[in-house]
């Protein structure tokens, strides 16, 4: 279970962290702090996945990220070392998308899950929710992508700090004829003639189109980085209302 991005993690810590989601492929070093929503999911010292902050309890990540006790780790760059704004917090509730079929590895729809932390961030200029799309993405729009997932595919490297990448959104058509008969409405595609990607590590983090958050790393192709297979993501503007809704519900 993987997602594509283009981000390697933690290079020292590869031998005893093994990440579940996907990485960030031809990208490079954000400037820290620069995508203050981003969040890493951990089971212990384990890297699990990404995630993006929504509220200030609340994290959204990727339905097949979900663990029964794991935390969110807010303010981060490096991973080996202690950021002035770092806060590790656990979670109190993990709330999958109702469709979501966990049951089976090859379904990646509705690959969505709400988390609400069990007290609130400390917000600030490094530590702050990103908006959500209202509005889906148009084909051509140019996004970043973000994670600590493995940099390189199929060999595995994982970098220390936060990875970034540019890409572009496709068309539907586009995205359906990478993968045909497995693109869904809820999915969106995004990637460029470098292969920029998500890939394993990334799962469950952040597509940005114009400061707003347009897509969730769910999954991609193996290895990472095709330029004719792009990444995959959960198109937010399709699950806006339930987002909504089910943090609406609960304080």
């Amino acid at each position: 279970m993987w997602t594509v991005l283009l981000l390697l993690l933690l290079a020292s810590w590869a031998g005893h962290t093994e990440a579940q989601g996907n990485k960030v492929l031809q990208g490079q070093e954000c400037e820290p702090h620069s995508q203050p929503w981003q969040t890493a999911l951990f089971q212990g010292e384990r890297l699990l996945c990404g995630g993006v902050l929504v509220g200030s309890r609340w994290v959204l990540s990727a339905a097949h990220c979900k663990k029964t006790k794991y935390t969110v780790r807010l303010g981060d760059h490096s991973l080996q070392s202690k950021d002035e704004p770092e806060q590790e917090i656990s979670v109190a509730q993990s709330i999958q998308y109702p469709c979501y079929n966990n049951s089976n590895n090859e379904d990646h729809s509705h690959d969505l899950m709400l988390i609400r932390l069990r007290k609130q961030a400390s917000l600030g200029p490094k530590v702050k929710p990103i908006d959500l799309a209202e509005h889906c993405a148009k084909a051509g729009q140019k996004c970043t992508i973000s994670g600590w997932g493995t940099v390189s595919s199929p060999r595995e490297n994982f970098p220390d700090t936060l990875n970034c990448a540019e890409v572009e959104i496709f068309s539907l058509k586009k995205c359906e004829k990478a993968y045909p008969g497995q693109v869904t409405a809820g999915m969106i595609c995004a990637g460029n003639s470098n292969g920029a990607d998500t890939c394993q590590g990334d799962s469950g983090g952040p597509l940005v189109c114009d400061g707003i958050l347009q897509g969730i790393t769910s999954w991609g192709s193996d290895p990472c980085g095709k330029p004719d297979k792009p990444g995959v993501y959960t198109s937010i503007c399709r699950y806006h209302k339930w987002i909504k809704k089910t943090m609406g519900n609960r304080v």
